[in-house]
């Protein structure tokens, strides 16, 4: 079989590209098709949709040349509050604080809005000579022969490669039409996600509140005075707060975050989105893989839904090159498997730590109450144990990828 490229991406998000510019770079032949016109994406005004990215993927944005891009766009994340709250009350007296003091690597993380993130990969993209992005076109079928694979474009071209990636998110097309069989639950709640102008600075701290309906995250943005909100409530409650007029969207808004920086007002799109927790049966079959949301969905408590994506990336491009390098088939099922082992346990891990996390602290449960800020309270009065969760929260804990060391393979 001839080959259009060595690697199929599909999926244009975040992960895709990603993946793409790091294959590329140690020699390999790319496609990346991506179902929404990338331009449009881009050139997007400001809508309040960002994410907080750990140190280690600092790092491999960095490895793979994308951190260049941000330069003058990104808000260190230099402190971390986690406290257990009601609507219109103030803050438990028992909380948690992570301060970027105590780590010798800087910032815990970094705040970047998704479309100056996305410039900076199409951007990218753009220079790298070994990958091609095919952007506004969709994956109709798919085949896998032992000889490589071939996908069917809506515009009627048909691709072919030596392996097929789905980084396609929760509903991936790619593992569907593989067969691969998903498992997990809702959990009856739905994030409403905008931003906020407010009176007072920041300062690059970060807040968690643990809300008896679902967390609330406030989330530092550049320049002091915008922060992103990530506010999850029961479906319900989302639905009926999402139709309100935005004066109205404001004032069920302000009980739940409080008046510590001073008068706050919309400043963002209105989004929702529906949480549920999602794990595919396999991440590979033969010539055959899933990145990110494609293999794993979390809850968005502690924002490590990228990326723990990030690590995907990291571990499947450091397995297709070093095979490559030795010549072996980068698609044999033996191949891929070094990548399945590598990310399976950790991201199951992580998803069930989120799912456990979001059900001993959404509810109102005083018994579970006085438990958790108890815990808390005795987290935050041991240092050691403290940074131990701040290293592991920056992915610098357990089996790293080199690129997210900030090294190239």
């Amino acid at each position: 079989m001839e080959h259009d490229a060595d690697i199929l991406i599909v999926g244009g998000g975040l992960n895709g590209p990603a993946l793409g510019l790091a294959l590329a770079q140690a020699g390999l032949r790319v496609a990346v098709i991506d179902a929404r016109p990338a331009p449009a994406r881009a050139e997007a005004g400001f809508d309040g949709r960002a994410y907080a990215l750990a140190i280690a993927s600092k790092r491999l944005l960095s490895a793979i040349g994308v951190w260049p891009g941000l330069e003058g766009k990104v808000q260190p994340i230099l402190k971390i509050k986690a406290s257990d709250g009601r609507p219109g009350e103030a803050p438990c007296p028992f909380f948690l604080t992570f301060d970027a003091a105590e780590l010798e690597e800087g910032p815990m993380g970094f705040m970047v809005e998704d479309r100056h993130l996305y410039a900076a990969f199409l951007d990218a993209m753009r220079q790298s000579p070994n990958l091609t992005l095919l952007s506004g076109e969709t994956v109709q079928a798919q085949e896998i022969t032992p000889q490589g694979v071939a996908v069917t474009l809506a515009s009627g071209k048909t691709l072919r490669g030596r392996v097929l990636v789905g980084c396609d998110g929760r509903t991936s097309g790619v593992a569907q039409r593989a067969g691969i069989r998903r498992q997990g639950w809702g959990y009856g709640q739905t994030a409403l996600v905008t931003a906020v102008r407010h009176e007072r600075d920041h300062q690059g701290t970060a807040h968690q509140y643990f809300m008896p309906s679902g967390p609330l995250a406030i989330l530092p943005l550049p320049g002091g005075h915008h922060s992103s909100i990530v506010w999850s409530e029961t479906d319900a409650a989302a639905a009926a707060i999402q139709a309100l007029d935005d004066a109205s969207y404001l004032a069920a808004l302000r009980p739940r975050f409080g008046d510590f920086l001073g008068e706050i007002s919309l400043a963002g799109a209105r989004f929702t989105y529906p949480l549920n927790l999602t794990l595919a049966e396999t991440f590979v079959k033969p010539r055959l893989a899933l990145v990110g949301d494609a293999a794993h969905g979390v809850h968005p408590i502690a924002g490590q839904g990228l990326n723990l994506g990030f690590r995907d990336v990291g571990a499947l491009a450091e397995v297709l090159i070093l095979a490559a390098r030795r010549g072996e088939d980068i698609g044999a099922i033996d191949v891929l498997e070094r990548y399945e082992r590598w990310r399976r346990f950790d991201s199951t891990t992580l998803a069930l730590g989120m799912d456990s996390v979001n059900r001993l602290f959404s509810n109102d449960n005083p018994l579970l109450r006085a438990a958790r800020d108890l815990g808390l309270g005795a987290v935050n009065a041991l240092p050691g144990l403290r940074r131990g969760f701040m290293r592991q929260a920056a992915g610098l804990t357990g089996e790293v990828p080199r690129l997210l060391t900030g090294k190239a393979i």
